[in-house]
This record gives structure tokens, C-alpha cells and sequence, in this order.
């Protein structure tokens, strides 16, 4: 059996880093940076006041000084007066700075009313104030040049805004991998529909397509599938038009693995030390014009292809838009034991209570308990040489939502 680690090794051998595509900063949620974004402009791009109030010389700012007030600067104002000595003017929070003016004396430090009011002809300054008070200064979050945004970061509304400031009204974003989902088996049914006897509804093409949405990919196809070879071969030639094809079941040693009978011959079949996921499956496959397309195959019990997902397919993912692959994780203490499988690496569903994890099931990493995984807030991994843990031990625990 092949390591989790050599397996996961041959798996992102797959991925091929995505081309960026300039998109509109207000939108691309979730997708990659691929250049860093230095600043175009300072921020702030000139010193303004950071209150309603009065710009002011702080010479003349003595308890009950009187000032002759020269004009308004409301936000956004194209030109401001200077403001020499014994004058000030009114200004509004964001509004420039006007020369000759060091300081900014709020409108509840005077003896003026606060909201809308005529311009008066003076004002009382009724405490005195220092130099730079209530002013942000040009620059002061950064300067035009500063690396705002590196290459890697995830584009969110927070970057976005930041982008806005710095003076940019669209960036390079990588694209999100297409991924086609197919569920193999003649026992799944449309879920909602009438189960007969022997038949499941299937659970797997929705799980799989979440978790892609959830890593970050883009779902293009999404389909069960039965286990006729013809259907399953025309499914595929569909399914090639993705970046990845990801399929449940159909990889294992039975007598229908209609995975394994269509594309056995280009792919490669392994066994991987972990439970649950043993049986997997991955390739390079074609497409009519030749482009490679990533194919994964997973087992077809739901919590393996729960788990196959986590160590697998989200790391593939973020390898097509060159994002880290590592899994993060932290140890925490059991609360309550299970077994494990010696010689495989189990990973099991758990929920973490009170900073403590227990088993999200009491049958534990049971490959069939689709119906428990929402109770999972993450899944514990046991190391191939343990068979076993009890309450008081630590385990690695990666959590599986926030």
C-alpha cells in the first residue's frame, strides 16, 4: 500500500497552475491573486481632517481665542482658502487640509452648533490643541510604492477595498478550476425519489460538489451515473471538457467497478494506507484537442469520499491556483477513545466539545455514516502504528468548517 504522503505526492503531479484573467476588483470572492499589487497612490492621498470642526493655526488656539472664519471645505472640495493668522476655516471629516492650517479643532470644542448651520463670520475656540491633532497625514497607511497585496492572497471585500484605495479598478485572478462530479452506481437514486429495494439515494454528487464550492473550485457537471460502461464512457467524454473530473466508486476489486473497467488503461489503480479511503485512483486523462484534465477517482462510501475530499481533492484544488496544500491542523485531547486500524492512518469524524474531541458516531470512522458527518466539526487522525485512543491522549484534529 502506498503512503498517504507518496499518494497525495502523485496526486498534485496533476495540477497545472491556472492563467490569471483581469477581473473587476467588486467581485471574483474567493479567487487567487497572481501579481502584487504595489500602491498607486498614497493613502490617505492628502492630509485631511479626521473631524467635523475647525482647521486652525495652533498659534492661535489659546482657551476662548476668537477667529475669523475665510470659507467652508466641505469632502470633496476641489480648492480651500489659506488660513493665516487669528482665521480659521470650516471643514468637514475628510475634507483636504488647507494651507497654513496645522490642526483640526472639532465643532464640540467651539462655540458653534454641530449639523447644518449657516457659515459664521467667527468662532470661539474654547480649548487649545496641538499640532497634527484630529489630521491624517498623506501616507500615513501607505505610501504610493508600498507592496499593499502580494501574489497569493485570496480576494475578498477587504482586498478589494484595498485595491480601490491604492488605485486599482481591476487585478489578475486566477480562474477557478472546473471540476465535473460523477457518482457511479446503479443503486443511487435522485434524492427525493422513491427507493426500491436495494437502491440509496445518492448523497455523493452533492457531497463532492460542495466540498469542491467549498475549496474553491467551480462545479461544471454533477451527475450519478449507473454502472454501464457505454453510459459511464459517454458521461466521461463530457465530463473531460473540466480541469478535473472527480468520480465515486467503481474503484475497487468487484465485479462492476465501471471506474476501473472504462478507464483502467490510462489511469492508475492503488491501495493507500488509510482508513477510510484504501481503494483511489488518479490520472491524467484527454480531452478531444489533447489537453490533460486531472482525474480523481474516489472510493464510494460516503465518509471515504468525505475524507478522500479533505486529504485529495482540496489540495488539488488549491495546486491549480497556486495556493499552500497543506492541511492545517491542531492537536487537542480525546474525550472520549475509539480503535483504530493498525498499520493504516484513520481519519475520524469528530466533533470537538469544549476544546476535547469525541467520536461524531459511536461506530466511530464507519465509511456508511453519510447521515452523522454534519455533526462533524472535524476529522482526528490516528498514525498507522496505533490501534487505538483513549480519553486523556492527543490526537491531530483538522477541522473540517469553522
Amino acid at each position: 500500500m502506498l503512503s498517504v504522503e507518496d499518494y497525495l505526492d502523485r496526486v498534485l503531479g496533476l495540477a497545472t497552475v491556472l492563467q490569471a484573467e483581469d477581473t473587476p476588483i467588486g467581485g471574483g470572492w474567493g479567487r487567487v491573486l497572481a501579481q502584487d499589487l504595489p500602491a498607486r497612490l498614497a493613502v490617505p492621498p492628502f492630509d485631511n481632517s479626521a473631524m467635523d470642526g475647525f482647521a486652525v493655526r495652533v498659534a492661535d488656539c489659546t482657551p476662548g481665542a476668537l477667529l475669523r472664519v475665510v470659507g467652508d471645505i466641505p469632502a470633496g472640495a476641489t480648492g480651500t482658502p489659506t488660513v493665516g493668522p487669528g482665521e480659521a476655516a470650516r471643514i468637514m471629516t475628510g475634507a483636504p487640509l488647507p494651507p497654513g492650517a496645522d490642526a483640526v479643532v472639532p465643532v464640540e470644542l467651539t462655540d458653534q452648533p454641530m449639523g447644518a448651520a449657516p457659515l459664521p463670520s467667527s468662532v470661539v475656540v474654547r480649548d487649545s490643541t496641538s499640532a497634527g491633532r484630529h489630521v491624517r497625514r498623506a501616507g500615513e497607511d501607505v505610501q504610493a510604492g508600498d507592496l499593499v497585496l502580494r501574489a497569493g492572497a485570496v480576494w475578498s471585500p477587504e482586498a478589494a477595498a484595498a485595491a480601490a484605495s491604492i488605485g486599482y479598478g481591476s487585478v489578475p485572478l486566477r480562474r477557478r478550476p472546473r471540476v465535473a462530479v460523477l457518482a457511479t452506481g446503479s443503486e443511487l437514486v435522485a434524492p427525493g425519489g422513491t427507493v426500491g429495494f436495494g437502491q440509496i439515494p445518492d448523497s455523493n454528487s452533492l457531497l463532492v460538489a460542495g466540498l469542491v464550492e467549498r475549496f474553491g473550485g467551480e462545479v461544471v457537471l454533477c451527475r450519478a451515473v449507473d454502472d454501464d460502461p457505454a453510459r459511464f464512457a459517454a458521461a466521461m467524454d463530457e465530463a473531460v471538457a473540466a480541469d478535473i473530473v472527480v468520480t465515486t466508486g467503481g474503484v475497487s476489486v468487484g465485479a462492476f467497478e465501471v471506474v476501473r473497467q472504462v478507464v483502467e488503461d490510462r489511469i492508475e489503480f492503488v491501495k493507500v494506507a488509510m482508513q477510510p479511503g484504501k481503494p483511489q485512483a488518479c490520472g491524467t486523462l484527454r480531452d478531444p484537442d489533447g489537453r490533460g484534465v486531472a482525474f480523481l477517482a474516489l472510493p464510494g462510501n460516503p465518509v471515504s469520499v468525505y475524507v478522500s475530499s479533505y486529504a485529495f481533492l482540496r489540495p488539488l484544488i488549491a495546486a491549480f491556483q497556486g495556493l499552500p496544500t497543506a492541511w492545517a491542523g491542531a492537536d487537542l485531547p480525546v474525550a472520549e477513545g475509539w480503535r483504530s486500524p493498525p498499520g493504516r492512518r484513520q481519519y475520524t469524524p469528530v466533533r470537538v466539545v469544549d476544546g476535547a474531541v469525541r467520536p461524531a458516531h459511536r461506530l466511530g470512522s464507519g465509511s456508511h455514516l453519510v447521515a452523522s458527518l454534519h455533526l462533524a466539526d472535524g476529522l482526528a487522525v490516528v498514525a498507522e502504528d496505533v490501534d487505538g485512543v483513549s480519553p486523556g491522549d492527543v490526537v491531530a484534529v483538522h477541522r473540517t468548517r469553522a
